[in-house]
């Protein structure tokens, strides 16, 4: 006996017949035109989809108005509650807009990136965000350009985090600027022998950081030694190696700066388990202000980021949505978002 024939699914033109309505009032009513549709046909064009089980072809649509209402978020690391709480930020003002965030893993590959956007231009995203720091000497960065200029083009918008990124819509963050001021409130704090656990060389804000810190510590006649700065991934596991790295090289420091916070959990981790008290023993500060570091033993002092408000700025940047943040236009495009020194209890007063 052969198997029924399946029923084949509804089409619009069904539903704009069920309605008694012509097909353009139906495809307005439920495609989100611009156009304003009577709200009695609306109802009637919606109530007949509900009955007919029709649901709209959103790849057709795509194809028709050259974009989706979805917004591909590119990421480093989705596991970095920095890129989590930025991701937070994005998909709550998407949702305001009625948009839809899917999000990619970039790893922190220019390659993987460059790949990566090539691929959601197929599918044809509303908006594009790089929350990722930029990397200097990457041979993939004109090609990436060149792909998000292209997407531009043919009406996406792109936004970045981190670094200008000068044509395209960027949030600045003030890394080296926030650095600078952690390392003066140490200072102030009494503290004299520092260490830096930087991420790789390569990587934009890990550098800015790093610089920013020095900066400030020169302001208080502070050096600080190249053979202080040991080079790690950006990773809890990359400050926990780096922190051995130090302590098997024997410095003699009072405080280590991770140049973010979860290579600064690490770094905790690294000195409990060589007998060293974090804090009373050897100070420790991070930066980024993730939601973890208030709630470990020390507390963790930190440089604090807005990060879902950053999140949020990025998608409404792209978007062209109203957004008042308080922070003014330089005349040149927006200042950098500002930071805040927060001290806890991983650098008490010496």
């Amino acid at each position: 006996m052969s198997a029924p024939a399946s029923k084949s699914p509804a089409t619009l033109h069904d539903v704009a017949r069920e309605a008694g309505v012509s097909l353009a009032t139906a495809s307005r009513s439920l495609n989100g035109s611009a156009r304003k549709v009577n709200e009695s046909y609306r109802q009637r064009v919606v109530e007949a989809a509900q009955r007919l089980g029709y649901t709209t072809n959103l790849f057709a649509q795509a194809v028709a108005k050259g974009s989706t209402t979805t917004v591909a978020l590119l990421v480093a690391d989705i596991a970095d509650p920095y890129f989590s709480s930025i991701a937070a930020g994005v998909i709550n003002a998407a949702n305001e807009e009625g948009l839809v965030v899917t999000i990619a893993v970039t790893g922190r590959d220019t390659q993987r990136e460059l790949d990566t956007v090539r691929a959601l231009r197929g599918q044809r995203p509303r908006v594009m965000i790089l929350a990722g720091s930029r990397t200097t000497g990457s041979a993939y960065e004109e090609q990436l350009r060149s792909e998000l200029a292209s997407f531009e083009d043919t009406g996406g918008k792109v936004s970045f985090i981190s670094q200008d990124a000068a044509p395209f819509a960027t949030v600045l963050l003030d890394n080296r600027g926030g650095a600078r001021d952690l390392a003066v409130a140490l200072a102030d704090l009494g503290y004299r022998d520092f260490a830096v656990i930087a991420g790789p060389r390569e990587i934009r804000t890990a550098q800015d950081r790093l610089e920013g810190f020095a900066e400030g510590l020169a302001e208080h006649g502070i050096p600080l030694a190249p053979e202080r700065i040991v080079h790690a991934d950006f990773t809890r596991d990359g400050g926990y190696r780096g922190a051995q790295e130090l302590l098997a090289a024997g410095a003699d420091v009072d405080l280590v700066f991770a140049v973010n916070d979860v290579m600064a959990v690490g770094v905790v981790s690294a000195l409990r388990d060589a007998g060293i008290e974090p804090g009373s023993g050897i100070g420790v500060a991070g930066y980024d202000d993730i939601p973890t570091v208030r709630d470990i033993t020390p507390a963790l002092t930190t440089v604090r980021i807005p990060l879902e408000d950053v999140g949020r700025r990025a998608l409404q940047l792209a978007t062209g949505s109203a957004y008042d943040d308080g922070i003014p236009d330089s005349g040149e495009g927006p200042a950098p978002i500002p930071t805040e020194t927060v001290l806890r209890g991983s650098t008490p007063r010496r």
